[in-house]
């Protein structure tokens, strides 16, 4: 808080028009008001203040109370006055703030000032007279002590499908390696440590590295890293539209006015990982998901209980200002990219049948990668106390025990959060997909629907990422390619993924034959959005062929005088290793039976390798063993 005091002869002011959306209510305070031998507080609440606002109006009263008995004046007038500083409050705090400044300066002073506070949110006009001695002009700053944060009591349980509770210590024998793993860390709190996790080393191979010019936790994605991407970003729109509803695809902006009460309020719910900037008099959150913008866009709708269930996507640009010293390649990131689902739903009911669709694909897409999720289910008390039964019915569809973590009701805005758990190849717990039945935010943001009667409603929402972010998607890829290393087999990236699916290599790229050859298949392939590239360098047939194993490539056909006699290319397959000799349509045939039901991109990359600069990350050698 930051006030500058003026001692007044005369002071006036006059409330003219709003210059906020949230000002004050004209009728709630004096619009206008005069007085004589005046001590002005022009006061600015800031962002900080929002910390411990009792703390610093205290500090502020006294200053204030001292300084009107030190110049004799018979009245002090709180005047907001947002220009003393850039880092606001926002409104409702700001309110809140000088109501509670105008109560604690009565309270101390009694009846031996006249105290007047003066509207907050208004164009006014003022006259003022200073005298002009020593003390006339004054002002102050007051930074709050953080405080303590909020230490939230929660109960741990297990609760199998078959409706058995345990306690976590309890049931620990019972638990396999890996479930074991989870209730150990996030019931028993148990911490692992450092330990060496090859998936960090694949992602910079495949191009997803540290940004040195940009904040922490911010990447940047070179070729490789880009298409795998937007590749998911596409396959994350695909599943959405595949869960039987209608389903919304919008994009937004990325910076939300924490001066708009429904955005501050979500934001105080978020917690202290909020990612802020100011502007030229606007205090701004920077998204943490896609929930501002799609409830900006719901609000504006006209809601029918027969438009529902009824969803909204978008690829959504988000941020969350993690610690510096925990942020891991491509898992804990300060920016990243989610494919935020929302879908609103009539009631808690129809959120628990909508999301039996939610848990078979996002336990579906994690098989396909040879993983296995465990989940921890956030329930508020009321909920375990009273819809047990629906919870267990989640539970039951999970088809394994899951932790479970009761929190006090009304907290948070949700009364079911779910986080599906892999465990890593470097045995640490990692969240990749979720979803929760928000109940706060459609009143929040004024999303409504009519039911049958014409009444209205606020609608469950339900949050929902089917495959985590995209980065930690790409994320628990990498480390199901480890753990197939470390079973003896060969590790890959699945042919839909890969940045590039088909290497052609002409034996000898000068022989026109051979090339043509490989011209021709390459544009047979890409009339189908088959990425395929033709590796021309003028370098041994060995050397080119460890380089396209050295990028995982799925396809590495070879090209050479009997192939251009018999019309085939000689083709290696990296999943299984099998040598073939296929035809170019067969070859075609294959590759698309390989990603079928899966999006098709175009190459992020010049089609011939002579056209490439050397691409430094794919350079890159690791070892995907972890050493421990």
């Amino acid at each position: 808080m930051r006030i500058l005091l003026i001692h007044a002869r005369e002071f006036s002011f006059k409330a003219k028009s709003k210059a906020i959306a949230d000002a004050e209510p004209p009728d709630s305070i004096p619009s206008e008001a005069s007085a004589e031998n005046a001590l002005v507080v022009f006061t600015t609440v800031e962002d900080v203040d929002t910390q411990n606002i009792r703390e610093v109006v205290e500090k502020a009263a006294n200053d204030i109370i001292e300084v009107a008995e030190k110049v004799k004046a018979s009245t002090i007038v709180v005047y907001p006055y947002a220009h003393l500083s850039r880092r606001l409050a926002p409104p409702k705090a700001g309110i809140e703030a000088l109501k509670l400044l105008e109560e604690e300066i009565k309270k101390r002073a009694g009846d031996k000032y006249h105290v007047i506070r003066a509207p907050f949110g208004w164009y006014k006009e003022f006259r003022i007279h200073c005298y002009g001695h020593p003390l006339s002009e004054l002002s102050r700053a007051y930074t709050p002590k953080a405080s303590a944060k909020l230490q939230v009591e929660k109960k741990y349980f297990i609760l199998t499908p078959e409706g058995e509770v345990y306690k976590p210590e309890e049931y620990l024998p019972k638990a396999d390696k890996e479930f074991r793993i989870l209730i150990e860390k996030e019931a028993l709190g148990k911490e692992i440590g450092e330990v060496e996790n090859p998936v960090n080393a694949l992602c910079a191979k495949f191009g997803f590295e540290w940004e040195p010019l940009s904040d922490y936790g911010h990447m940047r994605y070179e070729p490789h890293a880009a298409l795998m991407v937007d590749a998911v970003s596409e396959y994350a729109w695909k599943l959405a539209r595949s869960l039987g509803i209608p389903v919304l695809r919008i994009r937004g902006t990325n910076m939300f006015d924490l001066a708009a009460k429904p955005v501050y309020e979500h934001a105080e719910l978020f917690g202290d990982r909020l990612y802020e900037l100011w502007t030229d008099k606007k205090h701004l959150v920077l998204r943490y998901a896609a929930c501002h913008q799609q409830f900006a866009m719901l609000r504006d709708y006209v809601l029918s209980y027969k438009d529902l269930p009824l969803g909204m996507f978008e690829i959504a640009d988000s941020y969350r200002l993690e610690q510096s010293g925990e942020v891991t390649l491509c898992f804990r990131l300060r920016k990243f990219y989610m494919p935020d689902l929302h879908i609103l739903t009539r009631d808690v009911e129809e959120a628990v049948k909508v999301s039996e669709k939610l848990q078979e694909v996002i336990h579906r897409e994690a098989e396909k990668l040879n993983q296995r999720y465990y989940a921890v289910y956030n329930v508020t008390e009321d909920f375990w106390e009273n819809r047990r039964d629906l919870l267990l019915e989640l539970i039951r569809r999970d088809g394994r025990p899951a932790v479970v973590v009761v929190y006090p009701a009304g907290i948070y805005y949700w009364v079911v959060n779910v986080e599906y758990h892999i465990v890593d190849v470097a045995g640490r717990p990692r969240e990749i997909a979720t979803f929760q039945f928000d109940i706060g935010n459609a009143k929040r943001f004024g999303i409504k629907y009519v039911d049958e009667n014409n009444k209205e409603h606020y609608p469950v929402i339900i949050h929902t990422a089917l495959i985590g972010s995209i980065e930690r998607y790409i994320y628990m890829v990498f480390d199901s390619a480890i753990k197939a290393e470390q079973q003896g087999k060969k590790p890959y990236i699945p042919t839909w993924l890969a940045p590039i699916q088909v290497r052609l290599i002409p034996v000898d790229p000068r022989s026109e034959k051979q090339m043509q050859l490989a011209e021709k298949v390459a544009a047979l392939l890409e009339e189908n959005l088959i990425r395929v590239d033709i590796d021309d360098r003028d370098m041994s047939l060995g050397k080119r062929i460890r380089d396209a194993a050295r990028e995982w490539i799925p396809y590495i056909g070879v090209i050479g005088e009997r192939e251009v006699e018999t019309t085939t290319i000689n083709v290696t397959i990296r999943r299984t290793n099998d040598r073939v000799a296929v035809k170019p349509e067969e070859l075609l045939t294959m590759v698309l039976e390989d990603i079928k039901g899966y999006p098709r991109l175009q190459a992020t990359l010049p089609k011939y390798a002579s056209k490439r600069p050397s691409l430094v990350y794919l350079e890159k050698s690791i070892t995907l063993k972890p050493s421990s």
